[in-house]
């Protein structure tokens, strides 16, 4: 797969920040995507909510977000690898100061994602988010099914059933640029990396590991999200060592869009939070 690069607030058009590329004195915060979603579309409405206490980085699937596409299929775990990858080199580079936090938020497979850092990683981020997200989404054959038809006849086929998932109701109506933001990068992104990142969730099932998770984590789930409803939220808090989850009431499954501010929230109290680990 091609590994995700972590973009900055200062190199993506989200919020604010040094055109230097200078660590900014605040813990970083890394984002990550929904299926068919790119960090602008996504991250872009709370962004400027986030950016007075987080560094911002973000990373896009392949081929979502004019990310290079895949070749080859992947695992979770192997995005999971690769994000690690990424935040370490920025790291290396002085991008991410080595003596601040860094903390991780992730939405649907991004949130997955953040489950399975949170068990292959331990320790690496100082706290995770998981958001609209669950350690099991749908079933492999669903996942499977929706590949082979996005692989054949694209991700068009994907806009109409997104939009009754991705969105509370009266949220289009009430917010069409964001809404139409989102959908677009879904109708352009590559249809063999999204076919290749269904394939991921096929096959990702934590369930059985989620004890294994030491890291702090917070769990947000939106109260009209059908994919990933409150109740998945709760079981990932109540699975891992040390968890909580909160319900966005406004939000069905791509929260920090739906509603900024109460999921800026929820997210700055979380990471702002003094580990006892120290």
């Amino acid at each position: 797969m091609t590994a995700p690069r972590l973009r900055t607030t200062h190199l993506n058009p989200i919020a604010g920040g040094d055109p230097s590329g200078a660590p900014s004195g605040r813990p970083a915060l890394v984002l990550g995507p929904s299926l068919g979603t790119g960090a602008v579309a996504l991250w872009g409405p709370i962004a400027p909510l986030l950016a007075p206490h987080f560094e911002l980085f973000a990373w896009d699937l392949p081929g979502h977000g004019g990310a290079a596409p895949s070749t080859e299929p992947f695992t979770l775990a192997e995005l999971a690898s690769a994000v690690v990858a990424a935040a370490g080199a920025l790291r290396e580079e002085g991008r991410i100061d080595p003596a601040l936090p860094v903390h991780y938020a992730g939405v649907s497979i991004g949130g997955a994602t953040g489950v399975q850092l949170g068990h292959d990683h331990p320790g690496f981020f100082s706290r995770i988010s998981v958001i609209c997200s669950a350690a099991k989404i749908g079933t492999p054959e669903a996942w499977t099914e929706r590949a082979e038809l996005v692989a054949r006849a694209g991700t068009p086929t994907m806009v109409v059933g997104s939009a009754q998932r991705w969105f509370a109701p009266g949220f289009i109506e009430a917010n069409p640029v964001v809404s139409t933001n989102l959908l677009h990068t879904l109708q352009d992104a590559d249809r063999f990396s999204y076919a290749h990142a269904c394939g991921a969730l096929a096959g990702f099932d934590l369930r059985d590991g989620l004890g294994a998770i030491t890291d702090p984590l917070l769990a947000i789930a939106g109260a009209h999200d059908s994919v990933c409803p409150p109740a998945d939220a709760e079981a990932l808090a109540a699975g891992v060592a040390d968890g909580r989850s909160a319900v966005v009431p406004s939000a069905a499954h791509l929260a920090p869009a739906e509603d900024p501010e109460a999921t800026a929230r929820l997210l700055i109290d979380f990471f702002t939070q003094e580990d006892p680990r120290g």
